[in-house]
């Protein structure tokens, strides 16, 4: 069973920034592959940003590239989500996952993350 809890969320002024964080219980969390997805109200949750076990490599959606970095501290069981200049539509609730299954390659879909956090609200006002 893995639990993650998300913080660092909250109210932000477009072309500001917020850190996102996310705890990680689980003894192996160094081998799974994380995720960060939003959800805008009365849509589906959507990709933002995945890294893999090592860090090594990352992915992210377009709509945030450039502009959002994730990163992990697996001496923690934490990870990151640095999101620098925040626009209207950036506000979202904001979710940590987990894909705790092996694979090759970083995936965006949702329906591989098995474990998921009850989300953070990111609110950025223009």
């Amino acid at each position: 069973q893995v639990q993650l809890v998300e913080s660092g969320g909250g109210l932000v002024q477009a072309g500001g920034s917020l850190r996102l964080s996310c705890t990680a219980s689980g003894r192996t969390f160094s081998s799974y592959i994380m995720g960060w997805f939003r959800q805008f109200p009365g849509k589906e949750r959507e990709f933002v940003a995945a890294i893999a076990w090592n860090g090594g490599s990352m992915s992210y959606a377009d709509s945030v590239k450039g502009r959002f970095t994730m990163s992990r501290d697996n001496a923690k069981n934490m990870v990151y989500l640095q999101m620098n200049s925040l626009k209207s539509e950036d506000t979202a609730v904001y979710y940590c996952a987990a894909d705790t299954t092996t694979r090759i390659g970083i995936s965006r879909a949702q329906r591989s993350y098995d474990y998921w956090g009850q989300g953070t609200q990111v609110t950025v006002s223009s």
